[in-house]
């Protein structure tokens, strides 16, 4: 089968290495990927936005399937795209309509999906710049914290958490008046503050059957102990383990089949994973936000542990026969830690070569390459987010100590990275 994968990070990275395992992947193209994918299949020069060039492609090599990483190709229509085309429209294609993926695309629209089908989630209300006093004023009498979330897509840092309410309507004014994150931010959800703790569930959808992927945990914040700015992510562990069968029943009743049986009521077509980004609140989950794709770095703890064949996971999507899957674990927990540069999430510079990345680390430890590209032969960096080593343990102290041990013998200028992955499971951030 003939495979072209969208997409060029530590995810994509994932996918790729997880793809070209598969006896059904023959050729395996990614684009335009990095120099770490390039290893599991042949890297394309093509722009993830350039739909036109894409389908071109596709019809070119004769892709049987299509495999889209990120989420801006398919808010902005991807799928829509392809079905439009009669060359193109019978290819497998592995993401959601441009509607599923407002799911990601907009957070009104998701939260208004979640109130219509009673998914658990935190009160809300949105503004733009036509209610903007209303808006000033309902925070005035917001009670603290205040969450406000640009509507759109962000790069994964529209979301501010104010502890007064002087600092929230600065935030809300700089959304709307200044358009802080762009479009993105022309319309503003203002959200209550639900108090627990985070994590994520992901599943495999045909629109009507489901299967239920690894559970992870991300660490957004930059520094040691969950401190400092919002990242698009530091690390992640799987499993988690306060993440019981008692509240993963929660998660399926209450959150997951609510979800596909509105997709189904209102027609939405979806073919790929959904992302939940759950919080725990004693014992009870609550939906934060949903994802169209793959969490990143999540990916690269919850794919190394799906023992399937991931393209037969991907066909038996295509076919409306996932309620015939049995999803095989690793039963191993797996850590990644995630090397950014010097600076990142602010300013930060790229052009460092990298050393010690093509180094044998074994078979528990894996490097997925992010912000990276190759210069003369050299893997230099060339993002924030630059690498991830991904290892395994018999316990997330275990798998935790391997990455660090591994990244001891990777290097660039600036290389920086937190210490404590899955800190709250092993120890006190303060022995770190």
């Amino acid at each position: 089968m003939r495979i072209l994968l969208l997409g060029s990070g530590g995810r994509e990275h994932a996918l790729a290495w997880k793809l070209n395992q598969s006896v059904w992947a023959n050729p395996l193209y990614i684009a335009p990927g990095n120099p770490g994918t390039a290893a599991c299949g042949k890297n394309v020069s093509l722009d993830i936005r350039d739909f036109e060039a894409i389908g071109k492609f596709c019809y070119l090599e004769s892709i049987d399937m299509i495999v889209v990483g990120p989420e801006e190709p398919l808010v902005n229509g991807l799928y829509e795209y392809f079905k439009s085309k009669e060359e193109l429209q019978n290819i497998y294609f592995i993401g959601p309509s441009q509607k599923g993926a407002m799911l990601e695309g907009s957070k009104a629209f998701a939260k208004a999906f979640m109130q219509r089908y009673k998914i658990p989630t935190a009160a809300y209300k949105e503004f733009t710049i036509d209610n903007y006093e209303e808006g000033t004023e309902y925070l005035q009498k917001h009670s603290l914290p205040i969450v406000i979330k640009a509507d759109g897509l962000a790069a994964g840092k529209g979301v501010v958490i104010c502890q007064n309410h002087v600092e929230a309507i600065a935030e809300f004014e700089l959304m709307l008046h200044h358009e802080k994150f762009g479009n993105a931010s022309k319309k503003v959800v203002v959200e209550e503050f639900l108090n627990g703790i985070e994590f994520s569930v992901f599943v495999l959808t045909d629109g009507k059957n489901y299967a239920i992927l690894p559970e992870a945990k991300d660490y957004k914040r930059a520094g040691v102990g969950d401190t400092g700015m919002n990242t698009g992510g530091m690390g992640a562990v799987s499993p988690v383990p306060f993440v019981t069968p008692g509240l993963m029943r929660k998660v399926e009743e209450r959150v997951i089949k609510p979800t596909i049986k509105g997709l189904q009521k209102e027609k939405i077509g979806y073919t790929g994973f959904i992302y939940f980004g759950l919080i725990n609140v004693k014992g009870d989950p609550y939906v934060i936000e949903y994802n169209c794709r793959m969490g990143d770095p999540e990916a690269e703890v919850v794919l190394p542990r799906v023992e399937n064949d991931l393209v037969g996971l991907f066909v038996a999507a295509t076919q409306k026969e996932l309620d015939k899957v049995k999803i095989r674990l690793d039963p191993r927990s797996a850590v990644t830690v995630v090397a950014v540069s010097h600076g990142y999430p602010s300013s930060y510079e790229t052009g460092f070569e990298i050393s010690g990345i093509d180094h044998d680390f074994g078979k528990q430890t894996l490097v997925f390459q992010a912000g990276t590209r190759e210069e003369k032969g050299k893997t230099i960096t060339n993002g924030g987010r630059v690498l991830c080593v991904t290892s395994f343990g018999e316990n997330i102290k275990e798998a935790v100590d391997s990455s660090m041990e591994v990244l001891e013998h990777i290097g660039y200028e600036g290389i920086s990275y937190r210490n404590d992955i899955g800190y709250e499971f092993i120890k006190k951030p303060s022995d770190f």
